[in-house]
């Protein structure tokens, strides 16, 4: 369960390192500066991570989670709801 686990924050990692590159290369494309380029990695970034991460994410604000709360309510909500849609 560990090594699934380990290899499931593995994969996030990568994928956002990815996401994160292309997001990049997308906001150069538009030739977006200051804010809006903020804004548009921010959402970008977001949307690489999926819909159950940012799900998760959201509800953990609206419960004003923070730091180790979060995190571990973050990652059992993505657990969940990946094992719900299997």
């Amino acid at each position: 369960m560990k090594k699934l686990l380990s290899l499931l924050a593995l994969v996030m990692a990568v994928s956002s390192v990815y996401a994160a590159d292309d997001c990049a290369a997308r906001a150069a494309e538009k030739k977006l500066a200051g804010a809006a380029k903020n804004s548009f990695l921010k959402k970008c970034q977001a949307d690489a991570k999926g819909p159950e991460v940012s799900a998760c994410e959201s509800t953990a604000k609206e419960k004003k989670l923070a730091g180790a709360a979060r995190n571990s309510f973050v990652k059992k909500c993505v657990a969940d709801a990946q094992a719900g849609a299997k």
